[in-house]
């Protein structure tokens, strides 16, 4: 297992929409193991899409709270409400922005084992997956973003 590099701002990874993964096999694994080990390794992170990685495949890692997943293949099948939200990302270091997204999402995918799961979040859950799965169609929150923030600076 490694920590990878994180591509930022205008690296044309970002841009490009990832392929779907045919086989979970040891590659794949280790490819979801790399993305959770270079999640752990950053500060504020909850999850992280292929693409942010340099890996053009369907995979992101989630490692918020009680939530701990790794999804291949994952996508939205229903969502409802709306939710204002402050977003920031990993690979937009200092930039934070305000989305309006759905208050509650579902999320159909495989597991690690290739086990098909469904998983139904509201509030901030459902703003992270709507987050990460957009990097992987190669959109970034701040293609929609209402308005740009910027973050509080430390007082001295």
């Amino acid at each position: 297992m490694a920590v990878r590099k994180i591509r930022l701002f205008d690296d044309k990874m970002l841009r490009k929409r990832c392929k779907e993964v045919e086989t979970i096999d040891d590659h794949v694994l280790e490819l979801l193991d790399d993305m959770m080990d270079t999640l752990h390794d950053t500060e504020n992170g909850a999850a992280l899409a292929a693409n942010q990685v340099g890996i053009l495949k369907r995979l992101v890692v989630v490692d918020y709270g009680e939530y701990c997943l790794k999804l291949v293949n994952p996508r939205i099948v229903e969502s409802s409400g709306e939710q204002e939200c402050i977003e920031a990302c990993l690979s937009f270091p200092g930039k934070m922005g305000k989305t309006v997204r759905p208050q509650t999402v579902t999320v159909s995918a495989l597991n690690e084992r290739g086990e098909e799961v469904l998983i139904t979040r509201e509030g901030i859950m459902a703003k992270c997956f709507c987050h990460e799965l957009e990097h992987l169609d190669g959109v970034v929150f701040l293609d929609h973003a209402v308005e740009i923030e910027l973050p509080l600076k430390e007082e001295k």
